[in-house]
């Protein structure tokens, strides 16, 4: 069936498309490393003088003791734009306000530059207005690969792109244009640079780290800090330079299994040569903010890890800007919920990101300050930090002369300079006959993705997961169809773009672009290395069946194994997530009129490529090191080498079903999240936890196993989702396949129930004990994608109390083929 995939890892077993995705890894055999610090073998650094000079401290002692409680403790905290309105800073004088992945104006995606801009205006004035001290506020965003939230942004390659470009110069140049794009629509603050050294490519966040080695993020970290603020000195930063975050502090990308927001079982030598290293060349470029991470190290959250955010960082690394907590973090500290925790700050978190939890955190916060539990010395501190930084970023300044200069977004220089870093970034990985570089006026067949920016530019691009993203999305972009078209034309060829590779005049070559699609975050972790898509390997062959060459064009966020697609491939080109700027891949493959190559490759691996889908994480400098292509490869035209015939792992057979919820577990990359008027909650182990609200609790309870199902119980309207990557189950036969689970419905009645998979809902039949229900996907087509691009694959909404057992969530052959019709 179209949703079955190319299981290939273990040779004996067969199973499908997700059923191989399992949680992978060994059970620890080791005694579990301490977390207790050794202060004296942390590296030294410091933030420059200039951060606290004389007259910026003067302006914020003095400020500082003009301050109310009230107003004090709303600069610790940060809330979403989706979550509050210019109206709401009357009563609440909070800090800082954020627009986070999937947060726009007025709940539009796709709102225009300007419309960003009278947002920020909007919250600056209201601001302004509010009695007291008025201190401004800071706007944050995630602007990781340019100012990818949005439309008509020039879009930069993700950083494992650049990391192979081996080119500090570059990164600096990029974090410049990031920096007055951003400003130019009135934000003044990034969560980047991202100085994360993923460690096991099964995670998710694998693109946002620049190598899996730190000599490559230590050579970035600092010249991107620059690139984004400029040099800290007497006064403000420049216009047009905004404040950056260097993150996940700490050992993001070392997690167990990769596992987002997992455990770094490390030691502390590891932590600090491997994890620490890109924090001191931010810290001495001026970082002015650092965000801790969500993920822990041995087994203590870095949200609440004091020897880590106070001791380390505010000792020998000598930060002196404001620690910021990442999305909702601090509620998952013992003890603590989104909406009240006095440990994280204590720690050291001095500014709460509390996205949708804002409101009742203040209230919270503040109590615990009047309490005792939070001091006085400790808020003034953390305060003291915030407004630092806001002198330092511009935002009591009236003047901002580069707001409002939309006319920089795409602007042609940003594009060369996103066409050149996407040239610095491919990696040659096979290039037998010296198909390339493609010769003047060759017939080329283009297919695949070629023609989709979306998949090209991948995760945090308009929307978080990037996902539903159209070529009308990048009216200033280049698609990388587009870009070969005109290279090869002007180079007196033609070319032809055809998605499924068929032709009616034989090519002299064939360009086949294709990839992983979307994802970020937790959605995007794996259990295996596998690419699992069949068609472009059957399009592959067909063509090289034919006898035309084919050069593959290879997307995705991290090295996956791809020897049989290698294979079937005469070039083979890693162009990871290039970004808006396809033409920077034609410039280095298609020849100029005389036949040279119009620009060689040189981007070299950042990352070590795996030789078999479920081989252990490959990592420079390891014991057991044996890699396909090795950390620092990379072919170039000049140097021309054969690759021979690598060894393919045996196929398994296919199967039709996809788990989502299978033996007591979410199966990877699928996930659990709980939602009710508090916004949404990850269930982190997927076992237990609360929505921000408490009125969805998920807690195991015996099925056709031992803890093999999850209760679900509702005291008021919510939902239960099971999100993922977007699948794309617009091809399935709707009639023969189904979403099929067990449930039991304890309490509650079932006409108050609903079933939904995307964008389509069903109503719950109910009935007694436990019942297997199947669903076709037929009955949840509806909405303008309709399955195309499904990331929430089940969800159960609760319009009144109910509590309900389910387990065994998966897509199966059908058993029904009418939908479930309302009780009357």
């Amino acid at each position: 069936m179209p949703i079955s995939a190319r299981p290939r890892g273990l040779a004996t077993v067969a199973v499908s498309l997700t059923a191989l995705l399992m949680a992978a890894g060994p059970g620890l055999t080791q005694t579990r490393p301490s977390s207790v610090v050794d202060m004296s073998a942390w590296p030294t650094a410091s933030s420059p003088d200039a951060m606290t000079d004389a007259a910026t401290l003067a302006f914020v002692e003095d400020l500082l003791n003009r301050m109310t409680l009230e107003e004090k403790v709303g600069q610790v905290i940060q809330a979403d734009i989706g979550s509050i309105t210019p109206a709401d800073l009357a009563a609440y004088p909070l800090g800082s306000i954020l627009a986070g992945g999937n947060s726009a104006p007025g709940a539009d995606e796709r709102a225009p530059a300007e419309a960003w801009v009278e947002l920020a205006r909007a919250f600056r004035a209201a601001a302004a207005e509010r009695p007291g001290a008025r201190v401004p506020l800071m706007f944050g965003i995630d602007a990781v690969h340019g100012h990818n939230n949005v439309v008509g942004a020039t879009l930069f390659p993700h950083n494992i792109g650049l990391g192979a470009a081996r080119n500090p110069d570059l990164i600096e140049r990029i974090g410049v244009a990031t920096a007055l794009e951003v400003a130019a629509t009135g934000a003044d603050w990034t969560f980047g640079p991202t100085v994360a050294v993923p460690r096991d490519d099964r995670w998710g966040r694998t693109y946002e780290g620049y190598a899996e080695d730190p000599e490559i993020v230590t050579a970035y970290a600092g010249r991107m800090t620059l690139g984004l603020q400029g040099r800290l000195g007497q006064g403000h930063l420049e216009p047009g330079r905004i404040a950056g975050s260097a993150k996940h502090y700490l050992a993001d990308g070392g997690t167990r299994n990769g596992k987002d927001q997992g455990d770094a079982i490390i030691t502390e030598r590891e932590l600090i040569d491997i994890h620490a290293a890109g924090y001191p060349p931010a810290i001495d470029a001026g970082v002015l903010t650092i965000m801790a991470s969500f993920s822990s190290w041995n087994g203590a959250k870095h949200t609440a890890n004091r020897d880590l955010l106070t001791d380390v960082l505010r000792g020998p690394l000598g930060f002196d800007g404001f620690v910021v907590g990442d999305w909702n973090a601090h509620g998952q500290i013992e003890g603590c919920t989104n909406e009240s925790c006095a440990a994280a700050f204590n720690a050291g978190i001095d500014m709460f990101m509390a996205p949708d939890s804002w409101r009742p955190l203040f209230d919270n916060t503040l109590a615990q300050v009047k309490s005792g539990d939070i001091s006085m010395t400790r808020l003034n501190e953390a305060v003291r930090r915030i407004l630092i930084v806001k002198v330092k970023t511009g935002v009591f300044e009236a003047d901002r002369p580069a707001e409002g200069r939309t006319e920089m977004l795409g602007s042609t220089e940003h594009r060369a300079l996103a066409r050149e870093a996407v040239r610095q970034s491919l990696v040659l990985l096979k290039n037998n006959g010296s198909v390339l570089p493609i010769r003047p006026g060759a017939r080329v067949l283009v297919a695949g993705s070629a023609d989709d920016i979306g998949q090209a530019a991948g995760g945090w691009t308009i929307n978080w997961q990037g996902t539903g993203n159209t070529r009308a999305d990048f009216p200033n972009g280049e698609s990388i169809w587009e870009g070969l078209k005109a290279a090869v034309e002007a180079s007196g060829g033609t070319a032809e773009l055809n998605t499924a590779g068929t032709f009616e005049a034989r090519p002299d070559v064939a360009i086949i672009v294709f990839g992983e699609e979307p994802y970020a975050e937790f959605q995007g972790d794996l259990a295996d290395l596998d690419f699992r898509p069949r068609e472009p390997l059957a399009l592959l062959r067909r063509l090289k069946a034919e006898g035309i060459p084919t050069v593959a064009v290879f997307l995705s966020g991290r090295p996956l194994y791809v020897n049989p697609e290698i294979n079937a491939s005469d070039a083979f080109v890693a162009a990871w997530l290039p970004g808006s700027e396809g033409g920077g891949i034609a410039d280095v493959l298609v020849a100029a009129t005389d036949g040279a190559p119009r620009h060689d490759f040189r981007g070299r691996l950042s990352f070590s490529w795996p030789r078999s889908p479920d081989q252990a994480p490959q990592n420079r400098g390891a014991p057991d090191y044996d890699p396909q292509f090795s950390y620092d490869f990379g072919l170039t035209y000049a140097a021309a080498v054969e690759t021979p015939t690598l060894v393919e792992a045996e196929e398994g057979s296919d199967a039709s079903s996809m788990r989502f919820l299978a033996d007591g577990r979410f199966v990877t990359p699928w996930s659990l999240v709980v939602r009710d008027s508090g916004g949404e909650a990850r269930i982190a182990d997927g076992a237990r936890g609360v929505s921000p609200r408490g009125a969805v609790t998920v807690t195991p309870v015996d099925g056709q196993g031992q803890e093999s199902a999850r209760l679900i119980t509702f005291t008021g309207p919510g939902q239960a989702i099971v999100t993922g990557p977007a699948i794309d189950l617009s091809g399935a036969d709707y009639a023969e396949v189904a979403l099929t689970f067990r449930y039991r419905l304890d309490v509650g009645l079932a006409s108050s129930l609903s079933i939904g998979l995307g964008n389509g809902i069903v109503p719950l039949v109910g009935g007694a004990g436990w019942q297997e229900v199947s669903i076709p996907l037929s009955c949840f087509r509806s909405g303008e994608r309709g399955l195309s691009g499904v990331d929430r694959a089940w969800i159960l909404s609760a319009a009144a109390p109910a509590t309900v057992a389910v387990e065994d969530i998966r897509l199966d052959a059908a058993t029904a083929t009418t939908c479930p019709a309302a009780a009357d």
